[in-house]
């Protein structure tokens, strides 16, 4: 039985599955926490990378291995191969004013068509493009940019301070899609656009194709590995007509597209999937954190949140909430507060304002579905995955809010899942 691994090193921990490359059933798993916050030290992926591994029984038995992880982060290494400055995540927004002085230099359009992104803070470019304005002497040092799945890959394969060949720092299609620095349609890195942002050229992972792989220090094959929407994409099985509404720490809605998306509103995000295709995506910073902050004001587990969603009526009472508690980003509005509103006698009970939560958080997703239809891309089903998916009351409630039939997939680790069928066909073609 070849045995295979597949990771995702996702926002909140690291997760690790070893499974059998003929059937993908999971013989092992195991996983380690990262540390909270918008900006972390990457060397805290890696010693949660390791003790995910070893917790699933390492390496030794493993034919070939890939890896899936949060988009967009910033790893901004040195000549040396050291890391210069904590990480920025997709979700640290101080790079907004960034985004809009991109878009003011090039234009909406121009950027689309270049990269199939219009800039938000989310994504790579515009934190390159902070670090050059905020702190010019870390941006000075920079040799090489790696996102978090690519330095991961290059770390595991032997490579880093201690053996800094910048050379060997690889990526793929999904994950290069999602810097703002390269294009989904010719398949290059536009380096006009990566000068533009930190003020120098830099080396950049070679961008491998989605059946491409290496090798690492022991031999083994390597996936490209992928961004975790792909990576979460690929291990559904998802074909086009499929929509995957993602309701985890951000909300994410994504399709299936054989052909390149170009939105110059920048609601949709052009990037590339993890089998040759496109995957248009609608990112939301408000989702399953939503029903916890209420639930939590309500004081009621997430059970009894369900509970009490389903006492009240569609609609809520005319009891409305907008949950943008932490900005967001589809729209764009990185400074947004939430709002509750319609509240009357009648409309403010713990029932209402619970299923107001489910509504609200549903709604922010159902407008990325509309964005999706609006650039001709067919909807059949929505796939409902992630933490907020197990809520019996989004379950519920999510067919009318978002106008689709809705599967909810068993609960698994998608993207690690994603990650390790890439591996097992790495291994099949060794």
């Amino acid at each position: 039985m070849a045995l295979v691994l597949g990771v995702d090193s996702s926002t909140q921990s690291c997760k690790a599955v070893i499974v059998d490359a003929a059937t993908g059933a999971v013989v092992r798993s195991g996983r380690a926490a990262h540390p909270d916050g918008t900006a972390v030290d990457p060397e805290a992926w890696w010693r949660a990378l390791r003790a995910a591994v070893a917790d699933a029984g390492g390496l030794d038995d493993i034919a070939a291995w890939s890896i899936g992880g949060q988009q967009h982060g910033m790893v901004a290494l040195d000549a040396s191969g050291n890391v210069i400055r904590d990480a920025l995540l997709w979700n640290d927004t101080r790079s907004a004013a960034a985004a809009a002085d991109l878009i003011a230099e090039f234009g909406a359009a121009d950027l689309a068509a270049r990269t199939g992104l219009v800039p938000v803070a989310s994504f790579t470019i515009t934190k390159l493009r902070w670090l050059r304005d905020h702190e010019p002497e870390n941006a000075a040092r920079v040799a090489a940019v790696a996102l978090p799945h690519d330095w991961l890959t290059w770390r595991l394969r032997g490579f880093g301070p201690e053996n800094p060949v910048l050379d060997e720092l690889v990526t793929d299609r999904s994950d290069a899609s999602g810097t703002g620095y390269w294009n989904p349609a010719t398949g290059e890195y536009d380096r006009e656009l990566l000068i533009a942002a930190l003020g120098h050229d830099v080396a950049l992972p070679r961008v491998l194709a989605h059946d491409e792989s290496v090798t690492d220090a022991d031999g083994r094959r390597v996936g490209a590995g992928a961004g975790d929407n792909a990576a979460a994409a690929l291990g559904l099985g998802a074909r086009p007509g499929d929509v995957v509404v993602s309701i985890g720490t951000s909300g994410t809605v994504f399709a299936i597209s054989a052909e390149a998306v170009r939105d110059e509103s920048g609601a949709v995000a052009g990037f590339a999937d993890a089998t040759g295709n496109f995957l248009p995506l609608v990112a939301t910073l408000n989702a399953a954190r939503v029903l916890d902050a209420t639930a939590t004001l309500l004081g009621v587990s997430l059970d009894g949140f369900s509970d009490l969603a389903l006492e009240a009526a569609p609609g809520a009472g005319g009891l409305s909430l907008l949950p943008y508690f932490e900005g967001e980003r589809t729209p764009n509005l990185p400074d947004a507060t939430a709002t509750l509103s319609g509240m009357t006698l009648a409309s403010t009970t713990r029932a209402n304002l619970a299923r107001a939560a489910v509504e609200g958080m549903l709604r922010g997703l159902g407008a990325g579905l509309d964005a999706l239809r609006a650039l001709g891309i067919p909807l059949e089903r929505a796939l409902l995955i992630g933490g907020g998916a197990q809520s019996e009351a989004v379950r519920r409630i999510a067919p009318d809010v978002l106008g689709l039939p809705v599967e909810v997939p068993e609960i698994a680790e998608y993207v690690a899942l994603g990650a390790a069928r890439q591996a097992a066909r790495a291994a099949a073609r060794a």
